[in-house]
Parts: structure tokens; sequence; C-alpha cells
């Protein structure tokens, strides 16, 4: 056995075909694995989804972004020279078998093929002249050689099928290298080399070095541009694992104008972008619509319509005091995404505005406030929990940050919701950016207006208002016989002992309480007593506050007490609220924000040649049949011979038609000598 050097040894390793199929079944592993997991997310969310456990792995394997890992173009490289080598390897026999018309097949090896058939013939001759006509109206075409042992015919017919094979591997090569082309190797190499690096700083693109910029001839890249109504830009972000590179563009990009279009439930059925796209080099300025699969392409550079949002919208609020007596609220405007510094009650805080939305499709059917506030609460009201899809209106998203660093994000919609006739402001509150916002609906008064409930709520926390509550209701309860003189003092002292301690914590206070001091036998009891005495002070605190504004007092039915009761629930759900003031949006200006993505892909148009050529490669191999034919004639003898590629139904009737024909020529041949 010859032994193999070791450039040969590598040599036959590459062009071997088992290597190159282990090398496309890596491709395959990891591009399912780039299509399961969603790709180029920020590192948080994969951290949230996976936990520390298998996020280390993962980032570490670079899975949150396959198609740019060095190890994955690593792999499309040695695909590339692999099935070069293959190419190279197999193109002389290839294109030998596509020439050649095997005239010097032997007869033995002829005898030996499966579909063969021979016949006595005083003059062969002839019939292989009538072989040859036959076989040009079958689409044959053949060569003629004249040998020792007698007249050789060979044809053949669909030779094309054998360059099926060299088109699927040229296609693959074609396709990996666009692969390459547009998976940022260059970047990478300059990574490794240490030319570029990338950005991990939160800081703006104009103080970004040089290291972390990319040129206007870099080969390829997919960024993203985000821009508000009326601004423009010129260079694009590129997500690369913990940090982002900044590239230049050759033009500048300017949104005129976004557009928006909802269905009726709010849902955005269409959204596109006027823009203006002015280049550095010419000024010449391209003014065009940019919609959803419809770009705008410019120097080679696509534009696409990917989002839209916010742009920093001018917002209006009343800043209602949850906890004191102030009753009128403060106004205070803001900027969605951006922050300021707040000072309320003494405290420093800071307030950081996300995005405004102007349209919302939220579930809303079950709020966290009538979730889990214990027993004394579905003694108040019973909550119906149901699933209840629509459109609600504007919001604000934002957070409010302490002097310790700790923050709470709150969730305020602008319109009010209705349910059951009833109408709501609501505001979402959570502490941990995973949790779901838990709801706080503030009942509405006729007006549609939380200042009869600002009322209502500061005449509660109000200490002097508490023994003036008790001696109006104890006096009603004594007039209507529900008590008697004797047990009035008493009745107005439990009155106040309620009232105030429900202002120190809800319900939850005055369950806390039970917990601790009663029976378990008896807190139900005692519990309902305490509900009652609420129910019958809220009517009066809510007459007093009424008074003390110079308001008409409320006439008390079903709506109103009904009004009452969530007035009492969205009380209690302030203690939980995390902070002590209300922020209800009262107005805005809408600042829409488009966003851009913009790609530069010279490896698309390779990627879709290799298509085409694996496409082309796939039919010639499946769809074309390879089919050749021997016909021998010499020593008063005719041997008919074929083989094909297949070896099926089809190729036997062929044989048979063949062999039916040449049986014919033969038949006459005799004839005509008799």
């Amino acid at each position: 056995m010859r032994r193999l050097t070791f450039w040969q040894a590598v040599y036959e390793l590459l062009s071997s075909m088992r290597f190159a199929i282990s090398l496309l079944s890596i491709i395959a592993i990891a591009s399912v694995i780039g299509t399961v997991l969603q790709q180029n997310q920020p590192y948080s969310n994969y951290a949230i989804e996976f936990g520390d456990f298998w996020f280390q792995p993962f980032l570490w394997l670079g899975l949150f972004d396959v198609y740019h890992t060095s190890w994955f173009l690593g792999i499309l490289a040695f695909l590339v020279l692999s099935t070069s080598l293959c190419i190279y390897r197999q193109s002389p026999g290839v294109l030998r078998d596509v020439k050649h018309y095997r005239e010097q097949a032997s007869l033995k090896s002829l005898r030996a093929m499966p579909y063969h058939s021979e016949f006595d013939c005083a003059q062969p001759q002839e019939v292989l002249t009538g072989a040859q006509a036959w076989l040009l109206t079958q689409g044959y075409r053949f060569k003629q050689q004249e040998r020792t042992d007698g007249l050789m015919l060979a044809a053949k017919k669909g030779s094309m099928q054998r360059l099926g094979y060299l088109l699927a591997h040229a296609a693959i090569v074609v396709i990996c290298i666009g692969g390459l082309l547009d998976g940022n190797l260059l970047l990478k190499l300059q990574e490794v080399l240490g030319q570029k690096e990338v950005e991990l700083r939160n800081v703006p693109q104009s103080q970004i070095p040089e290291r972390s910029r990319l040129g206007m001839g870099n080969l390829s890249f997919r960024g993203m541009l985000e821009l508000p109504e009326g601004t423009a830009g010129d260079v694009v972000f590129l997500n690369a694992g913990r940090g982002y590179f900044v590239q230049e563009l050759p033009f500048t990009v300017k949104l005129k104008q976004f557009h928006i279009e909802h269905y009726s439930t709010g849902q955005p059925k269409l959204f596109a972008s006027d823009i203006e796209v002015t280049e550095k080099a010419t000024g010449k300025v391209t003014a065009a619509t940019v919609k959803v699969n419809h770009p705008l392409v410019v120097n080679g550079i696509a534009i696409y319509q990917s989002s839209f949002g916010d742009g920093g919208s001018q917002l209006q609020f009343a800043a209602w005091d949850w906890f004191g007596k102030q009753v009128q609220p403060q106004a205070l405007a803001a900027v969605s995404q951006s922050s300021q510094p707040l000072s309320w009650q003494g405290k420093q805080r800071t307030l950081e505005f996300g995005d405004f939305r102007a349209f919302n499709i939220e579930n809303l059917g079950e709020t966290a406030q009538a979730q889990g506030l214990g027993k004394l609460l579905q003694d108040v009201r019973q909550v119906k929990a149901e699933k209840k899809v629509k459109n609600v209106g504007p919001s604000i998203q934002f957070k409010v940050r302490d002097a310790q660093g700790q923050a709470r994000e709150y969730l305020n919609y602008l319109a009010p919701f209705e349910q059951d006739g009833r109408y709501y402001l609501m505001s979402g509150v959570r502490s941990e950016v995973a949790a779901p916002f838990a709801f706080i609906r503030i009942p509405l008064d006729a007006d549609l207006q939380p200042d009869t409930f600002m009322r209502l709520r500061a005449t509660m926390f109000d200490t002097a208002a508490w023994r003036e509550v008790a001696r109006r209701t104890a006096e009603k309860a004594q007039r209507d016989g529900a008590i008697s003189a004797p047990y009035r003092q008493e009745f107005e002292q439990s009155l106040h002992w309620v009232l105030q301690r429900f202002s120190e914590g809800g319900f939850a206070a005055l369950e806390s309480f039970l917990d601790d001091k009663v029976p378990k036998d008896k807190r139900q009891v005692v519990a309902q007593t305490y509900i009652k005495l609420l129910q019958g002070a809220v009517i009066d605190v809510m007459k007093l506050a009424q008074e003390q504004a110079k308001q008409p007092v409320i006439e008390l039915d079903e709506t109103h007490y009904r009004f009452l009761m969530d007035s009492l629930v969205a009380i209690s759900a302030s203690f939980d609220y995390g902070s002590d003031f209300y922020l209800q949006p009262v107005g805005f200006t809408e600042v829409k924000s488009s966003g851009f993505q913009l790609t530069r892909s010279p490896g698309k148009n390779l990627v879709y040649l290799g298509s085409l050529l694996l496409v082309l490669g796939i039919f010639c191999m499946f769809y074309i049949r390879e089919n050749r034919i021997w016909v021998w004639a010499g020593a008063g003898k005719v041997l008919l011979a074929m083989s094909a590629n297949r070896r099926d139904e089809q190729t036997a009737t062929e044989f048979a038609r063949h062999t039916e024909t040449l049986t014919t020529l033969v038949g006459r041949q005799e004839d005509g000598k008799t």
C-alpha cells in the first residue's frame, strides 16, 4: 500500500465527500439553532430567559449570534475549500464521461450488462445502419468505430445528468462564499488582529473612538437607525456581542414624516416613512416612501422599514398627593425617553420616562388590585375575572427612582377604562422588570374626572376629620335605631379606630390586626363588623369632603354607593403602589419615530446565483436520465447492450422497445434476403 505524505493526506481528507458532509451537518445544526433561538437580542433578555447556568455556555458558544461567530465562519471557509477540492478532484472524470462515448467497451463487458440482447444476422452492417436511424429519432447522439472484431455503434443521451454533480457542488461553494461576504469575515479578522474593538460604553456616537467605527468602504453590514420625525442620521449601530460598532454611511437619511394606519381594534395595519436621502459625495437628494418589504436602495445599501415607536413626545401630567391633605394636583411637564428630577414632600426623586404609546391593545379584564387583597376586600366587592381585549388608548411608562437608587416602574393610561358602566383611570406598577404590572383602578365621577375621589381620599387621611365623621355616623345610627344612647360613645370610638387603622394600611392593616388580636373562630364576625363600620363611615367622609370643597352633596344611590366602594378599594391598593404621588397623564403632543434597518449585502447576489445553480444541479441529477446504448455488428451477430443511471421500470421498458426495433430490423434483413 502506497504511503501518503502529510500534504497528500491533508488533500485526501479535505477533498473527501465524508469531510464535506460532516461540515454540512454541523452547519445544518447551527442553522437550526439560529432559526429557533432569536438572534441579536440584548444579552439581558437572554439572561432572564435562560438563567445564569445556561447563559454563560450559550454566550461562550456564540449561540446568540450564530451566523457571525468565528467558528461558524471558519466552518464555511473550510466547506468552501473542501467542496472546491472535491470539484477539482472529480471534474476531470465527470467531463470525460460527458465527452466520451465509451466505444472501446469490450464484448465481454457488454454481455455482462443486465440489459443486453444478441441476434444472429447474416448482414449485420445493414442492421447497424437501421439502428443509427432509429437512435437519431430517439434523441441519441452516437459515434461509430470500426474495430478488429466488427463495427461498434456507441450512443448516449442525457449526459447533462453528470453535470448535475458539478453544479450542485459549485452551488455550495458560491452560497458559502456569499455567506462569508455577508458574515463580516473581514471585521472578525480585524478584531482578531486588534485593529477593531467593540464599544461597550453608552456614550454619544460622536464620542466613539476610531477603533470602534467602521468606514464607508465596509464590505457588508446590517444595522439599525432610529429617527424621530424631522431628524436625520448618517450612522447605524451594529450589534456585536455585549457592545456595538458604529457604521459610517455614505449618505444622510432624514425622516420627514411617519404614517401609520390601524385596524378598528387598534392593531397597526400599515406603517411607512417619508424619507430623504442625501448622498455625501454628490449632494444628490432622493425622496421616497419606505414601507415594509418595499425598501429603498441607495449606493448598494438597502433601507428597510423595520419598526416604529416614540420619538420624544411632549407630556403633561397632574401630580396628585396619595396620602396627604392636598386636594389640588400639581402640573408637571415632561418629555418621553428622558429623565428629570422631582422634589416631592421634601424628598428627591428621579423620573425616568420611557416610550409614549398612542395605541395600546391590552387585556385588562382582571386587574391586580382584585388579586390577593384578602378576604376583607372580597367582602366589599366581588370582582369577576374576564378576558377583555381592546384598545385602551394612550399610555406612558416611567420609573420613579429614589435617592438610594431603588426604582419602581409605572404604566399610566390617559383615557378612562370602562367596566360595567363605570369608569376608571388605570395605573400599573411593578418592582421587577420581568414581573407583570399590578393595576390600580381609580374611580371617576360623572364628569370622568378623579377630583371627587381625590377629595374623598384627602378627607380619609385627615386626622381632624375622623372625629366629625364618627360623630355624624353615630348620630345617624342612633337616629335609625341601630344603636342606643348608652353605646354611642363606644360606637364613635370604634369608628374612629377603624378610620385610623384603615388610613395606616388599608384593608391589609385591618386584616393584620384581626390575625394578631382576634381568635380565629371569631375573625369572620369581627371582620364583617369592621367592614360595615367602614361602609357606613365612608358615606359621611364623602359628604364632609364635598362640604369642605363647597360642592353639592352627592345623593346616595346604587351608582354612588358603588363609587364609594371602588374608592375604598383604590385607597387600600395605594399602600402597595410604592409611591406617595400619582401622575395622571392629561395631555400630550406626540412625536413619532421610525426604525430603519440598513443592509449592505454583496453576497446576496451570490446566494441567489448559488440557489439557481443548486436548482439546476438537482434538476439534472433527479430529472435527467443518462442512457448509453451499444450496438455491435460482426461475425454474423448483432449485440445490443444498454446501461442507465437508474435501473427501474422505465429503463426496462425503453430497453424492450430498443430490442423490439432491432428484432424488426433483423427480421426485415432476413425477409429481404429470402
